[in-house]
């Protein structure tokens, strides 16, 4: 198990001043599929972004000529082609091909404010224990804030007096910038989960690490929901994921207890059905590879379980 170099309070540093011509210390991974039209309005934003970060799309072998617009209209922004749909696995191939020390992610509906991906740098400057930093979202074309931010805000996470805001235990990817390292070393997002809650794991295995996750309210990013999307099909694996996760990672008790209140609280239909079939059927990999979380991230969990349990923004829908 690896574990950062450096705890404890801030340790200022200042970062080397880069060549305005030449990409910032932050680069960005966007996974894609079939969303032509949202992704082409995500990478204008941020090329326009003055802290000019690198920007790589991962393409989920799409069939709507996504390819061809990038080469067409974003000739600077590289372009990963992968043969076949990946999921979220996609990210950690793009993250592999990424040299800058912080890696943030965009969804193809989603995009930076304008300075936030610098004060991200900053602040993982800073504090050399913080392992990624996730900022508010605002949802458009409204800008209203999305629901889940009250939540991130008000983290009951326990945390040390140093931390620059408040502690989590999960992250939103398309929210969040991590650094690469770290990433890396937890082994980015397991190839079998795909999409939906895949982050809760790997933001677990990152406190394994010895990380700690935070938010930070002054960064911005902007989520515009793209209309292509099957919430029933995301809804069956975001729950499918959480059993998984929780069979993965949490101590006996904590898992049976977060398995029972699921099975009392998800809708009563056949997404549902299917995602607990999907969840059972994989016991056999999920004990070959179980390893439960240190107690004290552990504790870190429980002390979120009250508030996930009255949560609408995390409850099951579509």
């Amino acid at each position: 198990m690896s574990h950062p170099a450096h705890h404890g309070p801030t340790a200022t540093r200042e970062r080397p001043r880069t060549d305005p011509a030449k990409p910032g210390p932050v680069g960005i991974v966007i996974a894609t599929r079939n969303r032509r039209a949202s992704l082409a309005v995500t990478v204008r934003n941020l090329l326009a972004l003055p802290e000019r970060p690198e920007v790589l799309v991962v393409d989920n072998a799409s069939t709507d000529d996504t390819r061809a617009m990038l080469a067409r209209d974003f000739p600077q922004v590289r372009t990963l082609a992968l043969p076949v749909n990946h999921g979220a696995l996609a990210r950690t191939h793009g993250v592999r091909a990424l040299e800058t020390p912080y890696v943030a992610f965009s969804d193809d509906d989603s995009w930076w404010a304008p300075g936030s991906l610098a004060g991200a740098a900053d602040l993982l400057d800073r504090y050399p224990a913080v392992g990624s930093v996730t900022a508010r979202i605002l949802v458009e074309p409204d800008g209203t804030e999305d629901p889940l931010v009250e939540e991130l805000r008000d983290s009951p996470v326990p945390r040390p007096d140093w931390l620059p805001g408040p502690a989590l235990g999960s992250f939103l990817a398309a929210a969040t910038v991590l650094r690469t390292d770290a990433f890396r070393a937890a082994g980015g997002f397991h190839p079998r989960l795909w999409l939906g809650g895949e982050e809760e794991l790997l933001a677990a295995d990152l406190a394994a690490n010895g990380w700690w996750l935070t938010y930070a309210d002054h960064l911005t990013i902007h989520h515009q929901p793209s209309g292509v999307r099957d919430s029933t099909v995301r809804r069956a694996q975001g729950i499918r994921n959480t059993l998984w996760f929780t069979w993965l990672r949490r101590p006996v008790g904590p898992a049976l207890r977060r398995t029972l209140h699921l099975a009392r609280t998800v809708p009563r239909d056949t997404a549902s059905l299917r995602a607990f079939a999907q969840a059972t059927a994989a016991l056999p990999w999920v004990l070959r590879e179980r390893r439960v979380l240190p107690p004290e991230i552990e504790a870190r969990l429980r002390s979120l379980e009250p508030a996930q349990r009255e949560s609408t923004a995390r409850s099951y829908t579509g």
